[in-house]
């Protein structure tokens, strides 16, 4: 089976709208590869799986460690990792040199940057050395600290602007596509309809290129989801029915000791 390319996802754009998820582990991954285009190993590990209150604390051993584990399970969709909060903001060479250790320790095709002010360069630089590299305007979840929350963005002209541009210079810096995140509907619009490349959308209106959600939230493995997110399952529940389902099944000496169970298993 061939994996999708950079170019495959770039000549999608204003075609059949792209599907991307989350993904950062084997099982999740081996699940999703069949229907996703692209899957997201996203900085967001740090929050769905290790329990950090933001992405800050994510490290480069953390991308590296859950990326290897999707590429070893996925061989349809393009896999592209999050570069770490400060890993690539200090100079261009502090950039190639974690996104080429990414790309070689994983194996994945991509990485993704957070574009601020000073971003479009980085991009420049890596994409010139053969990194290839999807942008992300609009809400950046590494500049939570700065914002003091998750907050909606481009609510005003002048700060709608400033992303329109950041994803402009991304675009012209040679990004293959840009994930719009937190965004009026209207200026997601204009983002989509002003870039030659796709733009994939998270709380951002269907009007972008593609779509990409945590798949967790997707799932409703979690209490809460955002607004924007529509749950799909409510795996939460789920599993919770099948833990009290065990629970009752130990309580009660109905499930099997270790050993009867061995035996039986090796007899079949």
């Amino acid at each position: 089976m061939r994996r999708i390319t950079v170019q495959d996802i770039r000549a999608r754009k204003g075609g059949e709208h792209l599907v991307c998820l989350t993904a950062y582990t084997a099982p999740m991954a081996a699940i999703l590869d069949a229907t996703c285009d692209l899957l997201l190993v996203g900085d967001s590990v740090g929050m769905v799986l290790h329990g950090l209150p933001n992405t800050v604390g994510v490290t480069m051993e953390m991308m590296i460690l859950h990326g290897q584990a999707v590429m070893r399970a996925s061989r349809r969709a393009l896999v592209v990792v999050d570069m770490p909060f400060g890993s690539y903001e200090a100079s261009r060479e502090t950039a190639y040199g974690n996104a080429v250790r990414i790309l070689k320790e994983t194996g994945a095709q991509a990485v993704k940057v957070e574009c601020g002010p000073e971003v479009a360069d980085t991009i420049a630089y890596l994409t010139r050395r053969g990194v290839p590299v999807m942008g992300h305007v609009g809400l950046r979840p590494q500049a939570a600290l700065l914002d003091g929350a998750f907050k909606a963005k481009g609510r005003h002209a002048a700060e709608a602007a400033c992303i329109l541009a950041e994803a402009e210079a991304a675009a012209d810096a040679g990004a293959f596509c840009v994930v719009v995140e937190g965004v009026a509907e209207a200026l997601a619009g204009r983002i989509t309809q002003n870039l030659a490349i796709p733009t994939i959308g998270i709380g951002a209106s269907g009007g972008c290129d593609g779509q990409v959600l945590v798949t967790e939230d997707m799932l409703g493995l979690f209490d809460w989801t955002p607004k924007f997110v529509r749950r799909y399952a409510d795996l939460r529940g789920d599993i919770a029915k099948a833990v009290r389902a065990y629970s009752d099944d130990v309580r009660s000496g109905a499930f099997p000791g270790a050993a009867e169970t061995y035996f039986a298993m090796a007899k079949g």
